[in-house]
């Protein structure tokens, strides 16, 4: 029934201090299973702002070759990779992960400005090599992982119109309304959507924004006001896509019951709800080729 956009997990579960940290792909399994998910895009944890989620791209890899039904492979690169040069050829490094099956990168994490040249250098390659990249906003330089996009992600959807760019995180969906506050792009605003934000405002002028549903982040931005979500869903219907953000084996999945939910109740249809819970992603990932 779903594709999963966006998921973690590790060869072993990642627990410290009594908490887990990472699910075992096998547990995730038992997940996937009662939750109608046929498989997932395993994202690898590469930037050391997000230490404790350090996970490689190889690891990701093996996973998926244990279970190559289930699990999709995504590449992580770092954007200081290859002697931290905006000039670097780190798409010599993607050219490899592709060849050995991955089908995208991300998510993308390291703490700079989007704008910044070693981003921008990076953006170059991923567009190069054709694969779609999910990016986690971070709303500041610091203390935080994830892209500094303020203000710059505009300027880079303009200029790489080939590389697919997958929105996720707090900055990123709180931004699909105007923001009462500023500072409710470091959570989830549960205000109704009173005027669009600049999510559904750079979706219609750029095609290569696309959205990524996972986490509680995608998840509020729809819950928050149902009757808007509904509009957007329909809208944008091409270019958003299911995901949970699954990383300790309790990680709640409240996007499955919300677009069930919808679809039940004849708010989105069968059509609508067939695409951004599978079939975008199959089309995205040409998984039917």
């Amino acid at each position: 029934m779903f594709i999963d956009i966006h998921v973690h997990s590790r060869k072993k579960p990642i627990i410290w201090r009594g908490k887990y940290y990472y699910t075992s792909p096998e547990k995730l399994i038992e997940r996937y299973d009662k939750l109608g998910i046929e498989k997932g895009v395993l994202l690898p944890g590469i930037s050391p702002e997000c230490s404790h989620q350090i996970g490689s791209t190889d690891e990701m890899l093996e996973i998926c070759e244990m279970y190559p039904e289930r699990f999709i492979p995504f590449c992580n690169i770092d954007p200081r990779a290859v002697n931290n040069s905006p000039f670097a050829p780190i798409d010599e490094l993607l050219f490899i992960y592709k060849e050995r099956g991955c089908k995208g990168i991300g998510e993308v994490t390291a703490n700079l400005p989007i704008t910044h040249p070693l981003y921008l250098n990076f953006f170059r390659c991923v567009e190069k090599v054709g694969f779609p990249l999910t990016f986690h906003i971070a709303p500041q330089l610091g203390n935080f992982y994830g892209i500094y996009d303020e203000p710059g992600l505009e300027y880079c959807l303009n200029m790489f119109p080939n590389l697919i760019f997958l929105g996720h995180s707090q900055p990123f969906w709180a931004e699909i309304g105007e923001m009462e506050k500023p500072y409710d792009r470091y959570g989830y605003p549960n205000y109704p959507i009173k005027k669009e934000g600049v999510v559904p405002k750079l979706m219609r002028k750029y095609p290569n924004l696309y959205g990524d549903l996972s986490a509680g982040s995608g998840y509020n931005a729809l819950a928050r006001d149902l009757n808007y979500a509904v509009e957007f869903l329909n809208e944008f219907c091409d270019r958003l896509f299911f995901g949970t953000d699954i990383c300790a084996p309790d990680t709640p999945t409240p996007l499955v019951d919300l677009l069930l939910k919808l679809k039940e109740e004849g708010k989105i249809s069968e059509t609508i709800f067939n695409k951004i819970a599978r079939e975008n992603a199959i089309k995205l990932l040409k998984l039917e080729e």
